[in-house]
């Protein structure tokens, strides 16, 4: 940069991104430090060394309900990219396949009732189960259900041990990376609330048609444009309030510092004294799994699969052939001593058992991505010490492991980066938020006051 940046972020992930555009877009000269040489942070891609082409970390998805991060893909002029799946399709094992996707009639919360009734993956008295358990969602104040897990809430509602292992574990673990027996209760309702129940567009999937590290193209000039600068491949050894020193020796001072890194990197290399930054040490992380798999005839006719009471939690077609699978492993503990044989074997195990026309079908390649560190666990205790943007120092934070109101996803990673511009500016902290889809009316009706309040949050 010619001249001295106003705010450096530190972190150029969905949040570092997000911050870096809201702060951009309001005439103010960022620096966006990133130690990749690529934007995106977990949400990006890479180059296979032995076939050079082009593959996410793991794959992404954003829902309807996502509204910041919807708002960072139409700043990036991204929007064309994303290919929405309202249906959900679901295969036990021997090919019984369920489709669920919102009726054309039905209002929220109804609106997959049909879907439900029709489900050939749940028996008639664990769909009537299943019903009793959302509407008491709806109606339930998350905020006093911080101190319980999901999967005490569950048993609470009556739902059964088999309901529990078909139908909450994978939505719960695809949302949040975490069984029910670790998940926060009110993370969990949170999820039911905003995703499922309260707008008929809310569980629409959004997958990106391109590699993820495409979608940030535009970042770099929009930065620029307002005469701020993106350094890519540039460690950062500490931050402080007003001035971050990098690993090679440089040092970069800034009216603003804002740390966009994950929780764990955040911990070891901030140098203010502050509650916030003690808190970070302490958050638990959970493992994802990605799994490219490419075989020599077509093996999946749907574009996307939740695999009924597998380890493999979902599939999605990557190709319009479909000879081209990404399976996704989440909370994944168990898969990281493996190597990449056995982790295509159990993955193809898994395939053949729900899509039985698969079998003989030949593996021609295959890429296991194993992330870490994906997220942090939404666990009681992660809850109650998660860090605000804003706190006793000028140091600002942002990232999925904030208090953002959501589990860790793009969309709270999103949420965060708007936040700490707001912050940078002297704005209210969640005042260019993007507001929620606007619950049905027959949501308001049934949940009431609760979900009304929830909302307005």
């Amino acid at each position: 940069m010619s001249t001295r940046p106003e705010v450096i972020v530190v972190g150029g992930g969905i949040a570092g991104i997000t911050c870096s555009i809201a702060l951009a877009e309001s005439g103010v000269r960022v620096l966006l430090v990133e130690t990749r040489k690529k934007l995106g942070g977990r949400a990006t891609s890479h180059t296979d060394q032995k076939t050079g082409e082009t593959i996410d970390n793991c794959q992404h998805v954003a829902l309807g309900c996502c509204t910041n991060y919807l708002w960072l893909c139409e700043r990036l002029g991204v929007l064309d990219r994303i290919e929405w799946q309202r249906t959900i399709h679901w295969f036990e094992p021997g090919g019984v396949r369920s489709d669920m996707s919102p009726s054309a009639w039905a209002p929220a919360p109804g609106h997959f009732g049909w879907s439900l009734l029709n489900a050939k993956f749940l028996s008639m008295r664990e769909k009537a189960s299943l019903t009793r358990a959302m509407l008491s969602a709806l109606r339930t104040d998350r905020a006093k259900h911080t101190d319980r897990t999901f999967a005490d809430w569950l048993v609470s509602k009556g739902q059964s041990q088999r309901l529990i292992d078909r139908f909450w574990v994978p939505v719960m673990v695809s949302a949040c990376n975490v069984l029910p027996d670790r998940l926060c209760a009110s993370v969990g309702l949170h999820v039911l609330q905003e995703g499922f129940l309260a707008h008929r567009d809310s569980a629409a999937m959004g997958v990106s048609r391109v590699p993820l590290v495409e979608l940030y193209d535009r970042a770099d000039a929009v930065i620029t444009g307002a005469g701020g600068a993106l350094r890519l491949g540039t460690g950062v050894s500490s931050i402080e309030e007003r001035v971050i020193q990098t690993t090679g020796g440089e040092r970069i001072e800034a009216d603003r510092v804002v740390c966009a890194l994950p929780a764990e990197r955040a911990a070891k290399v901030i140098g203010v004294e502050d509650p916030r930054v003690r808190a970070l040490a302490s958050i638990e992380l959970s493992p994802i799994l990605g799994v490219h798999m490419k075989f020599n005839r077509p093996v999946m006719e749907t574009p996307n699969a939740v695999l009924v009471g597998r380890d493999t939690h979902w599939l999605f077609r990557k190709d319009d052939a479909g000879t081209h699978i990404h399976a996704v492993i989440s909370s994944a503990e168990d898969w990281l001593a493996m190597n990449e044989a056995a982790i295509r074997d159990r993955v193809l195990a898994d395939v053949h058992a729900c899509m039985p026309e698969s079998a003989g079908a030949t593996v021609t390649w295959c890429r296991a991505v194993k992330e870490k560190r994906a997220t942090f666990v939404p666990s009681i205790d992660a809850e109650a010490v998660r860090p605000a943007t804003v706190g006793e120092t000028d140091l600002v934070l942002a990232g999925d492991f904030a208090q953002s109101g959501w589990p860790a996803t793009m969309e709270g990673a999103a949420r965060t980066g708007l936040m700490a511009a707001s912050a940078v500016l002297g704005e209210g902290v969640g005042s260019r938020l993007v507001p929620a889809l606007t619950p049905a009316w027959t949501v308001r009706v049934i949940g009431g006051a609760s979900i009304r309040r929830q909302h307005e949050v």
